[in-house]
């Protein structure tokens, strides 16, 4: 069975970091592209950053702040985010994908709010 598990968001003030984590269980880690999506209330979910085993990839609002790594030998990826801003208010969600037979695979998400 697979599981994402996403961990780390919270509560932080405008101009914060915080580091999201994603453990993956029950697939090959290392043959997934793993992205980090977010939503916030009342938008379309949208992607933050991306990584392959080979690349990294980010939406232009974050690109500078964000930045998304890997550790395979712990089947988990990580987004560090900095200079947060009340509008990256939204849950986060973690996804696998492996596009060579149409898998794709969500975590449950994590809250992160930004405020004063």
């Amino acid at each position: 069975q697979v599981q994402l598990v996403e961990s780390g968001g919270g509560l932080v003030q405008p101009g914060g970091s915080l580091r999201l984590s994603c453990a993956a269980s029950g697939l090959t880690f290392s043959i997934y592209t793993m992205s980090w999506y977010r939503q916030a209330p009342g938008k379309e979910r949208e992607l933050v950053a991306t990584i392959t085993r080979t690349s990294t990839n980010y939406a232009d609002s974050v690109k500078g702040r964000f930045t998304i790594s890997s550790d395979n030998a712990k089947n988990t990826v990580y987004l560090q985010m900095n200079s947060l801003t009340p509008e990256e208010t939204a849950v986060y969600y973690c996804n696998a994908n492996y596009a060579p037979l149409s898998i794709n695979y969500w975590g449950q998400g994590t809250q992160v709010t930004v405020s004063s």
